[in-house]
């Protein structure tokens, strides 16, 4: 989608940020606008709370909440100042419903190139965890063409090891804090994103961290995202699908359903309002 277009959908519309918990699961409601100020206000904030951007779609909530495996990821990491954002449909549906507001679907894929583009004007430094080395190599080129002013404090392709053997990950969080990093997309995929997040987002030194996924493989044209309007209709689920049967179905096809069960039945929290 549209950057531009999105910005304007997001804040012409839409009241003061608020936040809700949906099956213990926290959900920020916001404009695109209100999520770039916060990124950069943050990352140039020397001694504050590291501030981490993530998504909540259904596959989170496969993940995280009530009688899940992990809790809400605010209680992982009380020392990070997590904005969890609505990714899925259902989810955007559902805070819809509950704050009768038209609060937009904001996905990690449409925030990044904006959030590169701010990061070349500001010179903040930005780092990338996750994915594999050939994609790495497609990721330098793209970013060299379309962001030539941005500083990349490194990329990083840990294999499984790496990110569960917990010397091995203190050490790779070592290495992205000598690189003076000051934003670090990580992309490993949910939930380990985000329990990496949890367990080293204090000593990996960067002041904002964003749990984006595939979104830097979209980025770099490893992946392929859905058609607009398959996007715009929350069927993004079944392009993905389509695409890898064997890696998606079970996601998709099993966990999905068993989501949407639990989003319908699950209690809402009030709305209250947030700031970052």
């Amino acid at each position: 989608m549209d950057g531009a277009r999105l910005s304007a959908v997001s804040t012409d519309q839409l009241g003061s940020p608020i936040r809700v918990t949906i099956s213990e699961v926290t959900v920020d409601l916001c404009s695109v606008r209100a999520v770039l100020d916060a990124v950069t206000q943050r990352a140039s904030a020397c001694g504050a709370r590291p501030l981490v951007v993530g998504s909540v779609n259904l596959d989170h909530f496969h993940h995280f909440g009530s009688g899940r495996a992990n809790p809400d990821c605010a209680a992982l990491g009380p020392a990070l100042d997590w904005l969890m954002l609505a990714d899925g449909a259902p989810i955007v549906a559902r805070a819809r419903l509950k704050t009768r507001q038209n609060w937009p679907r904001i996905t990690g894929a449409d925030l990044l190139p904006m959030v590169l583009e701010q990061a070349a004007g500001t010179g903040h430094r930005v780092g990338f965890l996750g994915g594999l080395p050939q994609v790495h190599d497609r990721l330098r080129a793209v970013l060299h063409e379309r962001y030539p002013g941005l500083a990349v404090s490194g990329l990083w392709a840990p294999d499984r090891a790496d990110l569960i053997d917990p010397d091995r990950s203190d050490a790779l969080a070592g290495d992205i804090a000598a690189a003076d990093t000051d934003v670090l997309v990580v992309g490993l995929g949910k939930p380990l994103q985000e329990l990496w997040i949890a367990r080293h987002g204090l000593t990996a030194g960067a002041r904002v961290l964003l749990a984006f996924g595939a979104s830097a493989d979209f980025l770099a044209g490893a992946a392929t995202r859905a058609p607009e309007w398959m996007q715009r209709y929350g069927l993004e689920w079944s392009y993905r699908l389509g695409r890898e049967p064997r890696r998606m179905a079970r996601r998709y096809l099993i966990q999905g359903p068993a989501a949407v069960v639990r989003l319908r039945k699950a209690a809402v929290g009030p709305a209250l309002p947030w700031h970052a």
